[in-house]
């Protein structure tokens, strides 16, 4: 069976990077990946053996069913862009500026329409539905994951898998973790309201610059000494904003920024924790507040059963030094919604240069991958879907 499948992914592999390309020339952003979605679908409707659903106005959901009872295994690819100007030099550089494939969106959906082609010419062997899930905007809040799932489209799903690219994992290389992967990133804003007047007379006023150096400097404290260390916790202030001139104390001062965890307990404890701090300095001080807590993404926490069997298929595949070394991040992922349905598991493909000074960032303007990547994850994905079915 893997023969058979190395074999049709091998044909398959100009197709994929046609897809590829021509997601990345022509990227839309988050909630407005109309063409995107027209094109997922064109591909998709050349197979008759597949139905075919649009959850949502810009995304796509296509039903793969075998010829004998099973379970539900759903796959998921993203396909929305950043508002970042490309700096590199393709062929098939972004047409559209201020618009980029800077997170490898477009190889995740040139690999799942790969996915599905491969599956539907092994539909005599598929037992019971394998469900491929093109999602939109999950670059921007609240996400479009919570929307699809809302539409349905993890109904009766019993497991659900997703690969995403890492440009600073050597190609080659399969990053999987059993239990937590990414974070929960929620946001703040707090305004400190003092009283404004000049700043020749400070006696005069109530500084809400010097109150909101305070809170910033005290929130940190909750980190460093109110939540066990053992426990990974991010609390960062990303942002100031405050007076329009020199001699003039401001009346107010904005501060927002970012707090990333994986428990849940802890996820509802810290905005109180916070609340408690800038009540107690801008009280202190004689200035009020105000106090806006949103969550973001829930964390995405891996199925250990399910990450055993994506490494045993990647060894199996390619031999055990193929699994990369990696650790749990503080970065979000609007997967976690379809976690809250089924089992799931997310993995990285490797998708840097070996010399790894070539290797940018995600979201980075010269953001790029090693195209290997696309035949390497429709291997794994389609392999993992078979070993799901027969497990």
């Amino acid at each position: 069976m893997q023969n058979e499948i190395g074999n049709e992914v091998a044909i398959i592999k100009e197709k994929l990077l046609y897809w590829r390309r021509h997601l990345h020339e022509y990227p839309e952003l988050s909630f407005e990946e109309v063409e995107t979605s027209e094109f997922i679908y064109s591909q998709l409707k050349k197979h008759r053996e597949l139905e075919i659903f649009r959850p949502t106005k810009t995304s796509v959901m296509a039903r793969l069913i075998g010829n004998e009872p099973g379970k539900v295994i759903a796959i998921r690819a993203d396909m929305d862009a950043l508002p970042i100007t490309e700096d590199n030099d393709l062929l098939f550089k972004s047409k559209k500026h201020g618009v980029m494939h800077a997170c490898g969106h477009d190889a995740h959906t040139a690999m799942l329409l790969g996915v599905a082609e491969i599956l539907v010419g092994l539909k005599e062997q598929i037992k019971g539905e394998v469900r491929f899930i093109f999602q939109h905007a999950e670059e921007l809040p609240p996400g479009g994951a919570q929307q699809m799932v809302d539409a349905g489209v993890m109904e009766n799903v019993d497991q659900i898998i997703c690969a995403h690219v890492r440009s600073t994992m050597e190609i080659g290389k399969v990053g999987v973790l059993a239990g937590p992967v990414l974070s929960s990133p929620d946001t703040f804003s707090i305004k400190i309201i003092g009283s404004g007047g000049h700043a020749a007379k400070p006696h005069q006023n109530i500084d809400s610059v010097i109150i909101a150096a305070q809170v910033v400097t005290n929130l940190q404290q909750i980190v460093s000494r109110n939540i066990d260390p053992i426990d990974d916790v991010v609390l960062s202030v990303t942002q100031i904003h405050g007076g329009t001139a020199l001699n003039v104390t401001p009346g107010f001062v904005e501060l927002s920024g970012t707090v990333r965890s994986f428990d849940p307990n802890l996820r509802k404890d810290i905005p109180a924790q916070m609340e408690r701090i800038i009540k107690g300095i801008t009280e202190a001080h004689g200035a009020s507040y105000e106090f806006e807590f949103k969550n973001g993404y829930r964390p995405v926490i891996n199925d250990e059963e399910l990450a055993q069997v994506v490494k045993d298929t990647v060894i199996d595949l390619y031999g055990v030094d193929a699994l990369g070394e990696i650790r749990r991040g503080m970065g979000g992922e609007d997967f976690s919604a379809y976690l809250q349905k089924a089992p799931g598991c997310f993995f990285y493909l490797g998708a840097g240069e070996k010399n790894a000074t070539k290797n940018y960032p995600h979201h980075h303007p010269k953001f790029t991958i090693n195209e290997n990547v696309l035949p390497l994850g429709v291997n794994i994905l389609v392999n993992a879907v078979m070993r799901l079915m027969m497990k």
